[in-house]
């Protein structure tokens, strides 16, 4: 197989030359805009001097407070009419929709922009004139990480991505929160959905191990996760401290104070990876392909092997209840700690 990087033909190549505003669209969570990071790597690398904004959920976007591979932060809020008129107003060369859904389709074409770059399979992919067949297309590979999808979108408008840059948040110093002096790990016990949670007692298990190789413990969430802290804290032999209420910018600078992360596959994961905190991940119904940490730091996954994973996680239609979650055992996340921390 020739493992050189093809670039399919876009119908209007573009003329980077004359490119003077770049927007990148990229809805949605956490782990999203954190797996957007190395395409905004690539895009300011490339372009050092173009004026490159990013739209991202106003909840979200404090995320990437203080970073400098971006110029401006358009938060799409509850007016996406004023939404669609600023980015209109911006008059941008170039449109990247890393997203692909009918809303930031909308955003896209409403930019007014030249060039309007997608996936083939985008909902209203009429609207664009520079798309892509797909990630594993470019790649020439089966599988694809979600920032390999996200980076092949610019590789093929001519942005070079072949090095693959890593996931990268900036960490805020004047906001950290208070930890412990001494050594702690952080965990992230919750999930979006139970096809992707461990048990809070199986948390609770970790929780001692960590401490007994020497770490406190501080785990993180948001106040609609208090009931699994709760349970935390009823298994759990060991302190714990839990923060509910941190913003992201503080939850970013805490992951990268802790030794290790140990947690489900979440938007707290990626953070962690980012900022290259060692890491272990969790996985039940996710792919693992798709969403393993995308980091040089050192991170292991742990999962059990079935035939009907992955699949799209909200339910567990093949059992009734999510067997790929509960058959992780303990100690294998144990022995992937002690690969990972020593």
């Amino acid at each position: 197989m020739n493992n050189e990087v093809q670039r399919p033909k876009t119908k209007k190549p573009i003329d980077w030359s004359s490119v003077k505003r770049i927007l990148v669209v990229r809805l949605r969570s956490i782990g999203d805009t954190v797996l957007s990071t190395p395409s905004l790597i690539a895009l300011r690398r490339f372009l050092p001097d173009a004026q490159i904004d990013i739209l991202l959920e106003d909840w979200v976007a404090p995320l990437l407070d203080g970073y400098e591979e971006i110029d401006n932060v358009i938060k799409l809020g509850d007016s996406k009419l004023k939404t669609a008129r600023k980015i209109r107003s911006e008059k941008y060369d170039v449109v990247i929709n890393l997203h692909g859904g009918t809303t930031s389709t909308f955003f896209t074409r409403f930019s007014g922009a030249k060039h309007r770059v997608g996936y083939a399979d985008y909902p209203y992919s009429f609207l664009y004139n520079h798309l892509l067949t797909s990630s594993a297309d470019f790649w020439h590979t089966e599988k694809t990480h979600s920032a390999e999808q996200q980076l092949a979108l610019l590789g093929f408008i001519g942005i070079p991505v072949e090095d693959k840059p890593k996931s990268k948040l900036v960490v805020l110093q004047n906001i950290a929160v208070r930890s412990s002096k001494l050594p702690f790990a952080l965990i992230h016990p919750a999930a979006a959905f139970s096809t992707k949670q461990w048990s809070a007692e199986n948390f609770a298990e970790i929780s001692e191990f960590l401490v007994q190789n020497g770490l406190q413990i501080v785990a993180v969430g948001t106040k609609k996760e208090r009931e699994v802290f709760d349970e935390l804290r009823k298994f759990s032999q060991v302190p714990i401290v839990c923060y509910d209420n941190l913003t992201l910018p503080q939850i970013t600078n805490l992951a990268s104070r802790a030794k290790i992360f140990v947690g489900n596959d979440s938007g707290i994961a990626h953070i962690a990876a980012a900022v290259n905190t060692p890491s272990v991940v969790v996985f039940g119904s996710s792919n693992r392909a798709h969403w393993s940490p995308w980091t040089e730091a050192k991170n292991a996954i742990v999962y059990e092997k079935l035939p009907c994973q992955p699949c799209a996680g909200y339910v567990c239609k093949e059992f009734g209840e999510p067997k790929c979650i509960l058959s992780v055992k303990v100690k294998d996340v144990k022995l992937a700690i002690e690969k990972v921390l020593f």
